[in-house]
């Protein structure tokens, strides 16, 4: 049996969102807890981790209540880095693989880091017959979204081989979708993505869109 990967001291960036693996996310990093912390890891060529805020929010403030963070999020790797003025980043930044905490410590300038193991990814599973149609619509959906926002931070095109993945498509499904933060990452933290696809499936019948 293989020994499972941890990693140590992890840097996490907290957000109101949840990041799907291979999905895309692009950052305005002004808070001084982030700047080096993004500076280093693109220097050195390492991922930070996105984990979604369970309670607080994104940009610290005075007398606010202190972040709490769901257990399991997902590696950030740096595409991207600007920095159009001085105090200003912009990242884009690519989903990898899943992670969930062991431990995790605030240092004193506000940042949180973790002791992580990683998750096994997503086994590779066929789109069932009964379930193709959602990968149909997602082909779709991208098409046109490529058409009418060609710089969306969504992934707007997907192979074949990605198109018959259960993973892929339930996963580039919930990133479309308008599903509340604490389904987004329920359905994340799922280990077996044919039941993802399939929880999509049902949201999409349920809001109209398969019809």
């Amino acid at each position: 049996m293989p020994q499972q990967l941890t990693l140590s001291s992890l840097p996490l960036f907290p957000l109101g969102t949840v990041l799907f693996p291979g999905g895309l996310l692009s950052l305005r990093v002004f808070e001084v807890r982030y700047l080096d912390m993004v500076r280093k890891c693109h220097q050195a060529g390492a991922p930070f981790g996105v984990v979604a805020l369970a309670k607080g929010a994104e940009v610290r403030k005075a007398g606010a209540p202190q972040e709490e963070l769901y257990s399991i999020g997902t590696l950030a790797t740096i595409e991207e880095l600007q920095s159009p003025q001085p105090g200003l980043l912009l990242v884009r930044c690519q989903g990898g693989e899943r992670f969930r905490i062991t431990q995790q410590h605030l240092l004193h300038h506000g940042l949180w880091v973790a002791d992580v193991d990683m998750m096994d990814p997503d086994l590779s599973v066929p789109i069932p017959p009964e379930q193709q149609y959602v990968a149909d619509l997602l082909a779709n959906a991208q098409h046109s979204l490529r058409e009418k926002s060609p710089h969306t931070d969504v992934v707007t095109h997907s192979t074949t081989d990605q198109l018959n993945d259960c993973a892929w498509v339930a996963n580039r499904w919930c990133e479309l979708l308008p599903l509340p933060l604490e389904l987004k990452q329920r359905l994340m933290s799922l280990d077996n993505p044919l039941a993802r696809l399939e929880l999509v499936a049902d949201v999409l019948e349920q809001t109209g869109i398969a019809r």
